[in-house]
């Protein structure tokens, strides 16, 4: 593929269109030859952000397809389309981006991880904090073993959503608006960082209809890798300091502790590691350079994995362990009990 990626974008409400005016210019491996959203009215904002999509937008999937010939799929629509759209696009022979959380259950999933495995197809979620420099670069630590052994990782979230004073919006009516929507970033880096897969995790939530949030927004839990314990607290209601999208980490090693934050509100103004070994000096490690960080990451990871013929890294493939995480940790904290997230298939290697 010695071209642009010709990408088909379906999904444009609030969140679609922001991918659409501020991700997909960035990417100049990809080109959007289309919009799809049954919603005119979503299609009319679009045009007034990014002005002459109104010319490549379609009100129908069907109709999208035979007008662009695209050659991949980028799914941004609410969890309710991901499946139903991954499964078309896959149908039409076209390679597929989606927006997490992956799909509703593990067993459509994986039918559709199935279906893209036969047809030959790149099947991708966008886990878009896996892009950013901090994240690989504790992950790198881990793997390099410098600091001996990882037994200990302590994790904080805190936004305020509260409404009031913020108006009520969708998350607030979701089931589950920490953990399945904010929370999937977090365990999917603790994937990243640990190169494995959780054995155990137990989830305490709380709050339900405080804050205008009719599920609960907060949570506290423990979780096991190995030997390995994880500490985590998240919260949409906290008043105090907020941290940055991907939390705060305290990581304990044999030989050192590693603090680490990442993907804030201003680019890459947080991203920071810094490393106090049991003996030595506190040092910020330098971090490496990346060209593309967050969605943009994404997309041309998509295309690169496209035009080279591999897996992608967070391939659906991969991503089933992310959701499969997810779906125990609301179990868990449903039943008030311990929870073994279910097997899954192989996974991707790790990053360089």
């Amino acid at each position: 593929m010695t071209h642009p990626l010709r990408v088909l974008q379906v999904g444009l409400g609030d969140w679609g269109r922001d991918w659409a005016w501020r991700v997909n210019p960035t990417v100049a491996d990809v080109e959007v030859v289309g919009y799809v959203d049954s919603d005119p009215s979503a299609l009319k904002v679009l045009d007034r952000r990014l002005p002459g999509s109104r010319q490549k937008s379609f009100a129908s999937f069907a109709e999208a397809i035979a007008a662009t010939a695209p050659e991949a799929l980028l799914v941004t629509t609410t969890i309710a389309g991901h499946a139903p759209l991954v499964r078309a696009g896959l149908d039409s022979s076209l390679h597929v981006l989606v927006e997490k959380p992956f799909t509703e259950t593990l067993a459509k999933a994986e039918e559709l991880v199935a279906l893209a495995d036969t047809k030959r197809l790149v099947l991708m979620v966008s886990q878009n904090y896996r892009f950013f420099p901090a994240a690989r670069t504790a992950a790198r630590l881990v793997r390099e073993g410098s600091l001996g052994g990882l037994y200990a990782i302590g994790i904080d979230f805190r936004r305020d959503y509260s409404s009031p004073p913020m108006s009520r919006f969708r998350l607030h009516s979701d089931p589950q608006p920490l953990l399945v929507d904010m929370s999937i970033h977090h365990f999917d880096l603790l994937r990243l960082v640990f190169a494995g897969e959780p054995d155990r995790v137990f989830f305490a939530t709380a709050n339900a209809g405080q804050g205008g949030f009719d599920g609960p927004p907060t949570t506290a839990a423990s979780i096991y890798f190995g030997d390995s314990l994880v500490s985590y607290r998240g919260s949409w209601l906290s008043p105090g300091p907020k941290t940055p999208w991907a939390g705060e980490w305290s990581m304990e090693f044999e030989r050192g502790n590693v603090r680490w934050t990442s993907r804030g509100d201003n680019g890459l103004l947080h991203e920071k590691v810094v490393v106090t070994p049991r003996r030595g000096k506190r040092r910020v490690l330098p971090l490496p350079a990346m060209a593309h960080v967050d969605r943009a990451g994404t997309l041309t990871e998509f295309a690169a994995a496209i035009r080279e013929g591999r897996a992608p890294e967070a391939s659906g493939r991969d991503n089933l362990a992310t959701l499969a995480f997810t779906l125990a940790a609301v179990e868990s904290s449903e039943r008030g009990r311990w929870v073994e997230p279910q097997p899954t298939g192989s996974r991707s290697p790790a990053p360089d």
